[in-house]
């Protein structure tokens, strides 16, 4: 079967030099992480002891984490106790199977999808449509990126790197005459659009926040009402989830919805929390014929472990995103992977390949503004350097011995010098002279060697004329 699973690049360097020429990218992306990490804050400061509320959060994801094989299998019983069916997938390709064998099964040739970044993560639509499958995102932003054609690169606002200019041209280009770039009309265009697609659809698929064990209850939280009527309204339900979602009890449900909402996007709580327990019963008016809860692993037991278990903790709300000043630059895209931003550079080495992607732990300057903006305060910095040490050993097996020598010495060097204040005051000196060489105004415009990377894109300030030390030294007793 076609290999589905390939990134769109691995090249984040040239991915992130043409992020940061897009004008109307970067226009977008300030106008709504800005908007996003403000209501971050002012969401958390109207929460009575949300720091304890989010240790509280982490500590139930600790706890459910090592004990994931019981919740899983008492989730899978208590689906089952309810009239729904579930499957495991240990990978991409068996989901992707399971959901088509599924369709066929059920004689489903229509599909609505609601939002769902673990359907992203296994490239579900075009195995759905190399199949003879008709699919449509039903989420606005989802919808839209369908249509032209590219991958979320937000996990809460898959398309923050359009703006209602690009998105009226897109839906212009859909409908065949041209829109205008008001938002209203924008809006109700794609919900005329969607309810005719809702009415037909036979197979509606899903992700799950979150999954209770103790009753088999599914929870999906949105801001449009795509949702439910995915769920609600056509024959079959899939929903599509990592094992890493489920939570071992009903109690627990309520402390990771009031820190959801609040991480996400600054809300009290989102506009519709929706939750799912089985296919529809006697009596009922609504739902399902059918409901098929898929539990993806794709290298999610290979992460548990690993001294990276912790990033499995993530609820996927996009805080770290809003709060990280390289994504706010470049966007999701550049990432390459499903997983964008500071938690994206962690899970997407993990779950492909840290070979593969080895400028994405580097991909953070380390100002730990992702672990503050965490709900569940997860350490992405410490993971962040434990992956540039993967790649750091990865690459001395690979290393010829003479680039092996040079960088030894460099590293002898410079203990020389760190060793000895002496000699450590004396490099300062000597610095100050050679940089102060051809600058500008206190600026230079280049650097030799090494340092070319930093002035290709930015000038680097020259030394000041004397240190801290000396400056301190002239302070009167």
């Amino acid at each position: 079967m076609t290999d589905y699973a390939r990134h769109e690049h691995h090249d984040f360097l040239g991915g992130a030099a043409r992020a940061l020429h897009d004008v109307p990218l970067q226009q977008a992306l300030a106008r709504l992480t800005t908007v996003l990490v403000s209501g971050n804050r002012r969401g958390f400061a109207t929460l009575p002891e949300s720091s304890q509320l989010r240790d509280h959060a982490k500590r139930i994801k600790e706890h459910t984490l090592a004990h994931l094989d019981q919740y899983l299998e008492e989730l899978e019983a208590s689906v089952q106790q309810v009239g729904g069916q579930v499957h495991w997938a240990a990978d991409a390709e068996e989901a992707r199977q399971l959901v088509l064998q599924l369709a066929r099964q059920t004689n489903s040739r229509r599909v609505v999808k609601s939002k769902s970044m673990t359907s992203e993560e296994i490239h579900l639509n075009p195995a759905l449509e190399a199949a003879g499958l008709e699919v449509v995102e039903t989420d606005f932003g989802e919808f839209i990126i369908q249509l032209a054609g590219e991958r979320p690169s937000h996990l809460v606002a898959p398309a923050v790197h359009h703006t209602r200019e690009s998105i009226g041209q897109v839906l212009s280009k859909h409908v065949g005459h041209q829109l205008p770039d008001d938002p209203q009309v924008l809006a109700k265009t794609g919900r005329r659009l969607l309810r005719e697609k809702f009415a037909h659809a036979d197979m509606g698929i899903s992700g799950a926040n979150f999954a209770v064990a103790e009753t088999g209850t599914i929870v999906l939280i949105t801001n449009e009402g795509n949702g439910r009527l995915t769920t609600a309204c056509p024959r079959v339900h899939v929903a599509i989830m990592g094992i890493e979602k489920v939570i071992p009890r009903w109690r627990d449900l309520p402390v990771f919805l009031k820190l959801l909402g609040r991480a996400a996007t600054g809300q009290t709580l989102s506009v519709y929390t929706t939750i799912l327990t089985g296919p529809r019963q006697p009596g009922e008016h609504d739902g399902p014929e059918e409901f098929h809860l898929i539990l993806l692993d794709n290298g999610r037991s290979r992460v548990l472990a690993t001294p990276f278990r912790e990033s499995l903790q993530c609820i996927r709300c996009g805080a770290c995103l809003n709060a990280c000043p390289v994504y706010r630059r470049i966007g999701g895209h550049a990432y390459g992977g499903v997983y964008s931003g500071p938690i994206g550079s962690i899970l997407t080495p993990l779950y492909d390949s840290v070979a593969d992607n080895p400028h994405l732990p580097h991909a953070s300057s380390l100002c730990g503004a992702c672990q503050a903006a965490c709900p569940v305060k997860i350490n992405i910095p410490h993971m962040l350097i434990g992956l540039r040490e993967l790649q750091h050993h990865g690459r001395e097996q690979k290393r010829q011995q003479g680039s092996q020598r040079l960088e030894r010495w460099a590293y002898w060097l410079s203990c020389q010098v760190l060793a000895r204040p002496w000699l450590y005051r004396l490099a300062l000196r000597i610095a100050r002279r050679v940089l102060g060489i051809g600058a500008v105004e206190g600026w230079l415009r280049s650097l030799p060697g090494p340092g070319a990377s930093w002035t290709a894109v930015r000038d680097f300030p020259v030394p000041a004329p004397r240190s801290f030390r000396e400056r301190w030294h002239e302070l009167p007793p």
